[in-house]
């Protein structure tokens, strides 16, 4: 059920006080003991609310720390570039990791305090730094809750590859981060003021937007003339989107400019949060009202490595649709790739992908939820495209190198563009002919409540653990719980038949489990197949 208020702008009493969100984050002192409290890595780094007793200065300091000792048993020596976002936690977080890194000795890049650096273009800082290199090699953080409410903060850190941590990393620092939690004054720090004179400036902004025209036909948008509107939702980007409308595209208009810890300019989430899911139709709502103003018009979260995509003809994309587009249109029109080049999708993103990968005659490379999954194959240009069904993507470089191994907004924003530009299209035009000759999918995800150890229960699953032969009146076909491109356990269960599929899994930051349906026949369909998933999976976590 959708808040009452959902979709319409924030009032006074929907925004935190931000000087208690950051008087929390040094006041408060985390309890080892309690689990609520201790650090835990999701898909995408270590997240909470300082309010929370889950995200305070004794848990940044300890991350970093743990990063340090891990970075140093992996023989990584060279720098470390560390980039923050635009919430209330960010740059007191930022402080205290560049405190405990310059007090061991690392080298740390950084950007100023005044300034905002989305997740891509840290990521594409790393691969540039370390391209043809063996040795001193980069690696990054970025502080970020990525979309989540502003009460969050968020901790992720990027290995030499660019991208996200794989579980091997994050479990062994967040098991190191604990045991520095119980006795925080082990970790040695400088204070901001003295450290900062030791840090690095490096200007991210400049060095990334000059590159875009290596990745996307950036002639071909400014020369079309397209009325594009980006909006930042208040986060990072917004400076990015500045500089490219300045430098290359007269036609883009910058939305909104306004960057508040806040977030007072936003619409409340489907949930009645404030969210900066740019996926979201409520969170896009003032975007997609004014959709005929523009072209093509853009989101992006507040780390920018998710996108959203508004056309006049359908409002806001699904992600999984334009993923779809995005696919056929860079596999027709990257000619400097090379001819067995790959494409990778997360096992619960739409099965239209699916379609299109036959239809291209590509090796479709299905893996776990996570972008971390798709970086190898990014790293080896094995993969042209990675995407993941909550509007996370990344591809290669216009001849094939590498472009980033993180998810990227701005470029799949660009995409969006170009596609309109070079084929007077836009992508939900595109989608609506793929629908035509494939038939109309129809996709959701769900959340319900679940328990810690129902949590555990669902990820340790395994196919015999699922008793029921049918799902929404057709015979079940097959039964995963490893990814059937690289064998690695998903975390909890799909289930397929000839009319649709299901997968579900435990929330990696709440005490929830995600169902994800998709039906290749009819809403009413998906409907069956949701309540489906509800009671396959309601009589695993009972037994």
């Amino acid at each position: 059920m959708a808040h009452e208020r959902a979709g319409q702008p924030a009032l006074p009493s929907d925004l935190i006080n931000v000087d208690e969100v950051i008087g929390a984050y040094y006041d408060m002192k985390p309890d080892p003991a309690d689990p609520d409290q201790q650090v835990v890595f999701g898909t995408s780094g270590h997240r909470g609310s300082s309010l929370d007793g889950a995200f305070n200065e004794a848990h940044i300091a300890a991350i970093t720390r743990a990063i340090v000792e891990y970075r140093a048993s992996q023989g990584t020596t060279g720098p470390l570039f560390i980039a923050k976002d635009t919430h209330g936690l960010s740059l007191p977080a930022w402080k205290t990791a560049i405190e405990v890194l310059v007090a061991a000795g690392v080298h740390v890049i950084a950007e100023r305090e005044d300034e905002y650096t989305p997740t891509p273009a840290l990521s594409r800082a790393v691969i540039v730094h370390n391209r043809g290199r063996s040795a001193d090699l980069a690696d990054g953080i970025v502080v970020t809750p990525s979309h989540n409410p502003p009460r969050d903060g968020g901790f992720k850190y990027n290995p030499p590859n660019g991208g996200p941590a794989d579980t091997d990393a994050t479990g062994w620092i967040a098991a190191r981060a604990n045991e520095l939690l119980a006795d925080p004054g082990s970790i040695e720090r400088i204070p901001y003021e003295r450290a900062a004179s030791q840090v690095e400036r490096h200007d991210y902004r400049t060095a990334y937007c000059e590159d875009l025209v290596n990745v996307v036909d950036i002639e071909a948008i400014r020369a079309s003339g397209l009325r594009i509107g980006a909006d930042p939702l208040g986060g990072a980007s917004e400076q990015y989107w500045e500089y490219i409308s300045e430098r290359f595209i007269p036609s883009m208009t910058v939305v909104n400019r306004v960057i508040d810890p806040t977030w007072y300019f936003m619409t409340l989430d489907t949930d009645g949060k404030i969210r900066m899911d740019c996926s979201s139709p409520n969170a896009m709502a003032s975007l997609v009202r004014n959709k005929d103003a523009y072209d093509i018009a853009t989101g992006n979260d507040a780390d920018s490595d998710r996108h959203g995509v508004v056309t006049p003809d359908a409002g806001l994309m699904n992600p999984n649709h334009y993923l779809s587009v995005a696919i056929e249109y860079l596999y027709g029109n990257r000619p400097g790739w090379p001819a067995g080049t790959a494409i990778g999708k997360t096992l619960v993103s739409s099965s239209m992908i699916d379609n299109v990968a036959a239809k291209l005659g590509r090796t479709l490379v299905e893996v776990p939820v996570g972008f971390k999954w798709f970086v190898p194959g990014l790293i080896s240009g094995d993969l042209g495209f990675g995407g993941e069904e909550s509007a996370g993507a990344s591809f290669l470089e216009l001849g094939g190198a590498t472009w980033t191994t993180d998810k990227d907004g701005l470029i799949m924003d660009l995409l969006a563009a170009e596609i309109t530009a070079r084929t007077g299209q836009t992508p939900s035009q595109h989608y609506a002919k793929l629908a035509a000759e494939f038939g109309d999918y129809h996709y959701a995800r769900v959340d319900s409540d679940a328990t810690r150890e129902q949590k555990a229960r669902l990820k340790a699953l395994s196919p015999a653990d699922v008793k029921a032969t049918e799902l929404a009146g057709d015979p079940i076909t097959h039964i995963y719980t490893e990814a059937p491109g690289n064998g690695a356990a998903i975390g909890g269960v799909k289930v397929t038949t000839d009319g649709g599929w299901f997968a579900a899994r435990p929330s990696g930051t709440e005490d929830k489990y995600k169902i994800y349906a998709e039906s290749f026949r009819s809403a009413e369909h998906l409907a069956q197949l949701q309540e489906g998933a509800r009671q396959v999976v309601s009589e695993v976590l009972a037994g």
